[in-house]
């Protein structure tokens, strides 16, 4: 999806913006004390008021970028809907629910901090991805080349929920979104749509991306022995090959293929160490499906992949 950077980088400058503030009080108020209930309101209500202007303007910042940098290079027209469902294999789809996921993650930790209810903070904070990227697809809709999609939508919608259902049924995320990526061939052979460099490549070949469905082992199998360890994950991973372009032409229609896979994973989250800074990275890094062997699944093949970052040919 041609807006992940720009999410990623939104879902990473609010936490880390947010991190500066500290959720518990310091030695320094230890030392002045909370006299009354009324200095704990007031905290809160300052931790309200920074989570709002950070967020609005995150958000607003984002979406003028967009509009200015991306859609005034296109011409605009009345408000329409495009059918691309079926582009790309429902890869782009797949990464419009991991975006509205990983937003309504962040979201919900973000409204914790500010003192929001839980209910609020899950409601509100699990909401954030449908509601930036619904902003989005209206900005889609209104360009003469795009067009809103009825499909990220519904995809976005499924993102949040799977965000919200778990916190309001576990008060965790016991099943997580992830992604990984590998570099392929097919990138070079259509640049514009696929990415000119590594990082846009990364962004916009679906050839080489694959999301994942990561289960924590140790929280949903309620396993009680303290030896388990609880960053261990069991992952399913969905992929797509041979994908020039987004529909297929009669040549490729043959070779285009979907693939699935099972590997384990490590839920980066849950590994804490000594350090702050390390515990920061782990976290910011928590979306990327830790590399491990893996077992391919394609048409009636079954392949197995020893190697960490073993090639897939594609």
């Amino acid at each position: 999806m041609r807006y992940l950077f720009l999410i990623l980088f939104v879902i990473f400058f609010i936490n880390k913006s947010l991190a500066q503030f500290p959720n518990e009080r310091t030695d320094i108020d230890e030392i002045i004390g909370y006299s009354n209930l009324k200095d704990s309101l007031h905290v809160n209500i300052n931790k309200k008021k920074i989570l709002v202007i950070t967020e609005s303007s995150l958000y607003l910042t984002t979406l003028v970028g967009l509009n200015s940098l991306w859609y005034k290079d296109y011409p605009r027209s009345s408000f329409h809907f495009v059918d691309d469902n079926e582009e790309w294999l429902q890869m782009d789809k797949v990464g419009h629910v991991t975006a509205s996921y990983y937003m309504g993650v962040a979201g919900i930790q973000a409204y914790d901090w500010a003192g929001f209810s839980r209910k609020e903070a899950i409601w509100y904070g699990g909401l954030s991805g449908s509601i930036f990227l619904t902003i989005v697809e209206v900005l889609d809709g209104f360009s003469e080349q795009w067009g809103a999609s009825s499909g990220d939508l519904a995809a976005n919608t499924i993102g949040s929920a799977l965000c919200i259902s778990q916190a309001l049924l576990w008060d965790e995320q016991k099943i997580q979104l992830k992604y990984s990526y590998l570099p392929t061939r097919f990138a070079e052979e259509n640049p514009a749509q696929l990415g000119g460099n590594h990082l846009e490549r990364a962004l916009k070949d679906y050839n080489g991306q694959t999301y994942w469905l990561s289960f924590n082992l140790k929280s949903l199998m309620q396993i009680d022995n303290e030896k388990f360890p609880n960053w261990l994950s069991l992952s399913l991973g969905y992929g797509a090959h041979f994908m020039k372009e987004p529909y297929p032409r009669n040549i490729d229609q043959v070779w285009r293929k979907r693939q699935y896979y099972l590997s384990l994973d490590l839920d980066l989250n849950r590994i804490k160490t000594k350090s702050k800074f390390v515990n920061s990275i782990l976290q910011t890094f928590g979306f990327v499906k830790f590399p491990m062997p893996r077992f391919e699944f394609v048409g009636k093949d079954v392949i197995f992949h020893p190697g960490f970052y073993m090639p897939v040919i594609r």
